[in-house]
């Protein structure tokens, strides 16, 4: 029996048939890309202190009601008490003038007793202004991204069982409408415990009809366009959304009124469902073999071609070329010394650049005094990232580059520190490039641990590492929230582990220009050559 690229090659591989799948499935990802990062101007905290309820109060001790307080060198106000209420009005009410007559620090303080009050100046209103999320309350902030991001661990692990159970399409058009109907959902969220509910299945709709589009081009697409689509496409489709956010987030201040607009978008994708079709490779794996001539037969007609009278000859649903004697699952990854090491070392690097990558992007609304231009740097910056992904991808050994994306992103982090406060445009410069190569080696890692190991657990690998990785992206916006202790300890941190990595990536064999193994037999001693110094048992 013929492969599938080679029974379709008829079609050509970028007829009109193929331009509108690609174009339509790149377009779908537009919406993932602005609602993924939507939490950057959602939960972004204002300025903000105690609120001073309408008192008879003179403006002296109207002035100094709020303590002043010294973060990393700066005084600023108090965010999270005030001077005794009931003491300054008895004080502001015999004539006494605060820092003259009274020495300040000699009052009480007390808690927000009666809320907050909020600045304007850059947002009418966020998540934290709405709910509170400051002061004793504030890890709820962080917390609501985390809640996000589990919604992308549980989406990741459980969207391909989906999709290979009932079908490519209709697991991406649901999960669209569940991503577009949540997303709508949040902004009637009454509390902030409703509000995490609804964004752990927003989460769960984006990452899932992320992955089910993705597997649908790859497996519609042949030769070259897919290798384009996988690796640009999809990614520039994300960049695109991710760049119009700040846009959009600059006309729209309130927190309701943009995720009204981020939901909106998933309506206009219903027609789509005419026009994109069911994975031809996923019917032919359930031995719905006409239904997949069908879809080919059509497509010939769309590219005007001529398709043969028996496309799929002498199909089996179970082909057994691929060494059905071996049934390996998520054990197998860690049965031998040297797989186990690989297993170890991948996880890590996964691990390092998902909390890198979404601990810097999340971090964006404090780059600048404008966190709009902020978060359209961050996201201009994955363009050419994934335009030289392609390129090392078909240029340069895999664990050369690796390492270098490594070491130049871990450096670029240490050297914020060192930066002067004169020099602020410097550390944002420092920051977008460390974004820069960490989005390139994220993308580049995905071809890296796919061409590592064996046809049999190809999927199994890939599946462990992207879940450690979502690990890292649930953690990062607490990682940020190190920062109120040391300001520069969240970029040490990750150009730390970036670092580490870097390094471990050298046990590591190179896998450019040569064949993918088939077998854990041709895995090993591929390693046994190129890693000496790993022993195995």
């Amino acid at each position: 029996m013929k492969d599938y690229d080679e029974s379709t090659a008829f079609l050509g591989q970028w007829g009109r048939f193929q331009q509108v799948v690609f174009f339509l499935l790149c377009a779908s990802i537009v919406p993932n890309g602005l609602g993924a990062f939507s939490v950057v101007f959602l939960t972004d905290i204002p300025r903000h202190h105690c609120l001073i309820p309408e008192e008879n109060l003179t403006q002296d001790w109207r002035d100094a009601i709020i303590p002043i307080e010294v973060v990393n060198g700066k005084r600023e106000q108090s965010r999270c008490s005030r001077y005794r209420l009931d003491v300054v009005r008895n004080l502001s009410a015999q004539g006494f003038i605060p820092g003259r007559d009274v020495n300040l620090t000699d009052l009480e303080q007390e808690g927000c007793v009666d809320g907050w009050s909020y600045s304007k100046d850059i947002y009418q209103s966020t998540l934290v202004s709405e709910f509170d999320l400051v002061c004793s309350d504030q890890w709820k902030q962080p917390f609501t991204s985390t809640a996000c991001f589990l919604g992308y661990l549980v989406g990741s692990f459980i969207s391909g069982q989906l999709s290979d159970r009932f079908g490519r399409k209709p697991v991406f058009f649901t999960t669209i409408a569940v991503q577009t109907i949540f997303s709508f959902c949040q902004v009637f969220s009454p509390s902030w415990t409703v509000f995490i509910i609804l964004i752990f299945f927003n989460g769960f709709g984006q990452i899932s009809n992320y992955v089910s589009g993705y597997v649908l081009g790859t497996e519609i697409l042949t030769g070259d366009v897919r290798v384009i689509f996988s690796s640009m496409g999809v990614c520039l489709g994300f960049a695109i959304g991710y760049m119009i956010l700040p846009l959009v987030a600059f006309f729209l201040r309130d927190w309701k009124s943009l995720l009204l607009a981020i939901s909106l978008p998933g309506v206009l994708y219903i027609p789509l469902w005419w026009f994109i079709p069911e994975s031809p490779r996923w019917l032919l794996s359930q031995g719905r073999v006409e239904e997949a001539e069908a879809i080919v037969r059509k497509a010939a007609k769309t590219n005007r071609v001529e398709a043969p009278m028996v496309i799929f000859k002498d199909y089996s649903a179970h082909d057994d070329d691929m060494h059905p004697q071996e049934h390996l699952n998520v054990i197998s990854l860690v049965k031998t010394q040297s797989v186990r090491s690989t297993t170890v070392i991948l996880c890590l690097v996964w691990f390092s650049l998902s909390i890198g990558y979404y601990g810097l992007s999340l971090n964006t609304s404090r780059l600048h005094a404008n966190p709009y231009i902020s978060c359209f740097l961050s996201a201009a910056a994955e363009v050419p990232a994934y335009m030289s992904c392609w390129l090392a991808l078909k240029y340069f050994p895999r664990r050369l580059s690796v390492i270098f994306i490594l070491l130049l992103g871990g450096v670029s982090l240490f050297l914020i520190q060192l930066v002067p406060e004169t020099l602020s445009e410097l550390a944002v410069a420092l920051e977008m490039l460390g974004k820069l190569v960490i989005t390139n080696g994220t993308a580049l890692m995905y071809a890296y641990t796919a061409e590592l190991y064996p046809t049999v657990l190809r999927n199994t690998a890939e599946g462990v590492c992207i879940t450690v990785s979502r690990i890292g992206s649930c953690l990062a916006p607490f990682l940020l929230q190190l920062r109120e202790s040391f300001e520069y300890l969240p970029y040490i941190i990750l150009g730390t582990l970036a670092v580490v990595s870097a390094f471990a990536v050298l046990f590591l064999p190179e896998s450019f220009g040569k064949p993918l193994p088939q077998t854990i037999q041709q895995m090993q001693k591929r390693e046994s050559m190129k890693c000496p110094c790993i022993t195995r048992k």
